[in-house]
């Protein structure tokens, strides 16, 4: 193994540099369909729900697609997952712009851009990244995950630019081209297999356990389930002001493009978010971690029932993103804390379809409920019981992690005592 390709080498900081922009462009399927929901809406006659089934359809393929792009990384190596997904990226956008109907439009997007499309640029690539990384393990997972927000500041106002200048289905077609002509080399970029770990040196005082039989004290799959369900909570808040707050701002009269600029802001500071988040894991551990950002999740939807002026709307959104950034990476670096590396990308795809099931449900459900009732106050009240959901659950698991002696005391731990 050259001295370049050992963890947090430089090999590693240049494949990060792919991850993050193979990420921020294949992340391109899961906002554009926020974008264009009100004109979608539109020229199919369609009620607010039904206009949400496209990303509803999406975010369940981009779940379900996770778990088989992430096995396909464990035995042929990320670059064949994010191959196969730019070519069904490209193919998906086409047949969206294509479609005749809101059911082929949500086919299209569920099937070819979320399920065998973007869900090989996110769980795959946060899973690769904590392979190529020890140290600094927390931040590489965080800077991944970061593409995905960034696709979110970056997509939306390209994508109202293009629909208001020819339409969403001429968007559609050159979003389609676009990502073929930038992911395809830097796919090839991927070629390497990740570096062997060394193996784990004696344990250190204050360093954390290695990865146990049964972490936490309980049976793999049990722990894995608990995180499902935790990241499925919190995930279900998380969609509302995602998924909704173009249409909302619409509905106040406030206009699509001001809610396509709250949304960039929105992912914007999650962008800040997931780095500082990053950093604060490589301090603290993923369990607490996850619990501080789903607590100031809940505190950021809370501001959303009592303002609604443009002003007060570009701030709770900004302070959305600051708050709830770092809520996803927490799983997969959980995953890596508790996990052996050879389970990496199976067992992070697996937590992460939860997570998306959540953004499935959440998208889903608000719009359902936007229709009940006129109104998005329940659907922001239904988002913060979801995500009381969450804090309980990993409130219980950080409790059986200290108790076990299983934390992570990074700034105690020497670099020998990370491990595969």
């Amino acid at each position: 193994m050259t001295s370049d390709a050992v963890p947090d080498g430089r090999q590693a900081w240049i494949r990060l540099a792919a991850l993050v922009g193979l990420a921020t462009l294949g992340g391109a399927g899961m906002w554009s369909v926020v974008v264009a929901l009100p004109y979608v809406q539109a020229e199919f006659g369609a009620t607010r729900g039904e206009a949400s089934l496209p990303y509803t359809l999406t975010m369940l393929g981009f779940a379900t697609g996770g778990i088989l792009m992430g096995r396909l990384a464990d035995r042929f190596g990320v670059m064949v997952p994010v191959l196969m997904g730019t070519v069904m990226l490209t193919l998906g956008y086409v047949l969206a712009a294509m479609a005749p109907s809101l059911l082929a439009f949500a086919l299209a997007q569920g099937v070819l851009i979320g399920a065998l499309g973007s869900s090989a640029a996110f769980g795959p690539l946060l899973a690769d990244a904590s392979l190529w990384f020890r140290r600094r393990r927390g931040i590489a997972v965080a800077l991944a995950a970061s593409g995905n927000y960034l696709a979110g500041t970056v997509w939306p106002p390209i994508l109202q630019a293009l629909i208001s200048a020819q339409g969403w289905r001429v968007a559609h077609l050159v979003v389609g081209g676009v990502l073929l002509v930038t992911m395809l080399p830097l796919s090839l970029l991927l070629r390497r297999r990740p570096p062997a770990l060394p193996p784990v040196a004696p344990r250190a005082v204050g360093a954390p356990a290695p990865v146990a039989a049964r972490p936490l004290g309980m049976d793999s799959n049990t722990l894995t389930l608990l995180l499902c369900v935790a990241g499925l909570g919190c995930c279900v808040a998380m969609a509302m002001p995602q998924v909704h707050i173009v249409a909302y701002c619409a509905d106040l009269g406030y206009g699509v493009a001001r809610g396509t600029e709250m949304l960039s802001l929105m992912l914007a500071c999650g962008i800040v978010s997931r780095i500082v988040s990053g950093l604060i894991v490589d301090r603290i551990g993923g369990l607490a971690t996850l619990l501080l950002g789903s607590v100031l999740q809940a505190v950021a939807l809370a501001f959303y029932l009592f303002f609604d002026s443009l002003v007060s709307l570009y701030l709770i959104s900004a302070l959305f993103g600051l708050f709830q950034g770092g809520i996803v990476p927490s799983y997969a670096v959980i995953v890596r804390e508790y996990f052996p590396a050879r389970q990496a990308g199976t067992r992070v795809g697996v937590v992460l379809m939860a997570t998306l099931l959540g953004m499935a449900l959440g998208g889903w459900l608000s719009g359902v409920i936007f229709d009940w009732t006129g109104s998005y106050a329940v659907a922001f009240l239904n988002g913060m019981a979801w995500n009381a959901m969450n804090v309980v659950i990993v409130s219980w698991l950080l409790w059986r992690a200290r108790r076990a002696g299983q934390t992570t005391q990074h700034l105690k731990q020497p670099a020998a005592a990370f491990g595969g």
